[in-house]
């Protein structure tokens, strides 16, 4: 990786090289140690900071480093098409110096082993990310989203060098590793939990991440939402397993998750912004992550980490799985905006005829993301349901739980295959709305590439989930702190073998369609009711299709509409539009914002330079703290 980082401004073809051999290795390494071989650690001799390097690859670290080699690697190839030294020659070579450096400190994160070293890596990724988000700086929204990402990343950062103090100061050491016998700890999860979450954008701290992730550049979006997010849930995993929990954590982190669940998926209903739209499903599916997490977490509570083990394993491979198929909705999505020019859904439609492989990448990608059979989406959230059904069963507080969760999960579920059909419907289907649309053409090779490698991904997990469960099993087992348990069976199995029938199935029954239908159709003018002549006005847009859905979301989205309705019998024009807002953002946060700063204007009205009245404030606050002493002593 050292070797990218120096050729990415002079020699882009050994960058690519380069990159692509890192990956190479890393991925061998990691799934080396999730085949079963020894954990592997290194110590230096040398110190960082005055700490002793110390670096651990370990089931669970191998497991998230798997996922960023392959969308990484993607990506490298995907931006050599998108980004490229001629259209771009002053951000080119910035964007591929900080794509290494980005791909090399989110390594470090995963490998490290000490506090304070965990920190300057972690700083490092923020600062790599930031730089990568806003290559694009002469575009104002650009910047303002890349100010806004920097100063939440920042404020994780602050709560996790909290954690990590805190860590230190109670066990003397920065050294990180297995401490669950220190009950006094316990309490230190909450902060791990804001710094991490502030990362993996869970609702409500997720107010950085739909514009930064619609900002960036495409593949940038795709390694953010892909990877970067998922090293706040890394933390939380490690540092749940690390750490003892309070009680609550399992039934907060569900709480969180479901809450992220729905909302997120909502929030994405209401957008016409294809990026912003995939912004808004990280938010969902890192609830679903976080549903799996949390009640793995309740299962270790209560004693029983045999039901928790599904769910756990549901949602580790759901780190996966969203890893691969949002990459490569938004190398899709981007490829859309390379050839239209516009994120504005209600301006494309009919791209199927003029980017067919696009088109059917994309539409793999959505169909991934919905949780359908037989692709890599519906085996996570199966064995998450199932995890839930496990947990229905006890009699317990867990059932009480487990129940609601999974309808919220099947509610997610359905809200997700409506978006979707909505997005292909409006953005690849039906007639071109605008000449941006009329004028589109396919991605070149480069970019095509880079989406089938991870559709590639998709399926091999979708179409073979039984290969993978016994790396899944260690890692889960791993986080649960018990050994290899002799004879759990293959749980996915039963996919491994019911998911390549459907697709034959599936296969078949297609060409058998295509068989009958050729040479037997003709092309003619549809019953038109009176419209003798249609236009593309007449169709769905972004906004008509979800209306129905949105307005039962209209108490938290809070859309706002403009409309221009007609007045006259023949109105000379009408209009109306509709705009989500960032609800958290704008309603909660700028206010307080705003309220901070004119507290801090009025303060500085004391501060104007008279020594007479800084001595009447020094003598005040001396009386203020003495009768504070009096009051206290007595």
């Amino acid at each position: 990786m050292l070797a990218s980082l120096l050729a990415s401004h002079t020699a882009p073809r050994w960058w690519i090289v380069f990159t692509l051999t890192a990956a190479t290795c890393a991925f061998v390494a990691a799934a080396m140690v999730l085949s079963g071989i020894p954990v592997w650690e290194w110590r230096s001799e040398h110190t960082v900071g005055g700490e002793q390097i110390f670096m651990r690859l370990d089931e669970i670290s191998a497991f998230f480093l798997l996922l960023l080699c392959v969308v990484g690697a993607a990506g490298a190839i995907y931006c050599r098409s998108y980004w490229p030294q001629q259209a771009h020659p002053r951000s080119a070579g910035q964007g591929r110096l900080w794509w290494s450096a980005l791909l090399t400190s989110m390594g470090l994160v995963l490998t490290q082993s000490n506090g304070l070293h965990f920190l300057l890596a972690w700083e490092s990724f923020a600062l790599s990310a930031y730089f990568l988000v806003t290559l694009d700086r002469k575009d104002p929204a650009v910047r303002s989203a890349g100010w806004l990402y920097l100063g939440a990343s920042h404020a994780g950062t602050l709560a996790l060098f909290g954690f990590f103090a805190a860590l230190a100061a109670q066990t003397g050491s920065w050294e990180l590793g297995p401490m669950t016998d220190q009950a006094s700890l316990a309490p230190l999860f909450w902060i791990a939990l804001l710094g991490f979450g502030i990362k993996a954008g869970v609702f409500p701290l997720h107010i950085w991440l739909p514009s930064a992730h619609a900002s960036a550049p495409s593949h940038v979006s795709a390694i953010m939402s892909g990877v970067a997010i998922k090293m706040g849930i890394y933390g939380l995993v490690r540092f749940s397993t690390w750490l003892p929990l309070p009680v609550e954590a399992g039934w907060v982190v569900v709480g969180l998750g479901c809450a992220s669940a729905v909302l997120g998926v909502a929030f994405a209903l209401g957008q016409h912004d294809l990026k912003r739209l995939l912004a808004y499903h990280s938010v969902e599916n890192i609830g679903i992550i976080l549903i799996g997490l949390g009640f793995a977490m309740i299962a270790l509570d209560h004693g029983r980490p045999q039901w928790g083990l599904m769910a756990l394993a549901g949602g580790l491979l759901h780190v996966w799985n969203h890893g691969l198929f949002k990459a490569l909705l938004f190398l899709g999505a981007g490829a859309v905006l390379h050839s239209t020019g516009t994120r504005e859904m209600s301006r494309m439609g009919g791209l199927w005829k003029a980017m067919p492989w696009t088109a059917s990448l994309f539409t793999l990608g959505a169909v991934a993301i919905c949780g359908l059979p037989p692709l890599n989406g519906f085996v996570s959230e199966w064995l998450v349901y199932r995890g839930l059904f496990d947990a229905a069963r006890l009699k317990s507080a867990a059932a009480v739980g487990a129940v609601p969760a999974a309808i919220l999960l099947a509610v997610t579920g359905a809200l997700a295959l409506a978006c979707f059909v909505k997005v292909c419907g409006v953005v690849f289907l039906g007639a071109a709305r605008t000449k941006c649309a009329q004028d589109a053409r396919e991605c070149d090779a480069g970019m095509r590439a880079g989406m089938a490698i991870l559709a590639a991904g998709c399926l091999a997990v979708g179409l073979a989930p039984a290969f993978i469960w016994p790396s899944l099993l260690r890692v889960a087992q791993a986080w649960l702190r018990i050994g290899p348990v002799p004879g759990v069976p293959n749980h996915l199995e039963p996919l491994g073998v019911a998911h390549p029938l459907l697709a034959l199935a599936i296969l078949a029954l297609g060409a058998a369609a295509l068989a009958m239908l050729r040479g037997r159709c003709r092309r003619a003018v549809t019953w038109d009711c009176g419209y003798s002549a249609p236009s593309a006005r007449m169709q769905y847009s972004a906004g008509s299709f979800a209306g129905i859905i949105t307005a039962w979301f209209a108490w938290i989205l809070r859309p706002v509409v403009r409309a221009d309705l007609p007045v006259a019998i023949f109105p000379a024009r009408s209009a109306i539009n509709s705009h989500t807002p960032e609800t958290v953002l704008e309603s909660v946060i700028y206010p307080a914002g705003n309220r901070v700063l004119r507290v801090a204007d009025f303060v500085r009205t004391f501060q104007h330079g008279r020594v007479q009245s800084y001595l009447i404030y020094l003598c005040a606050a001396l009386v203020v703290l003495a009768v504070a002493v009096i009051l206290y002593t007595e």
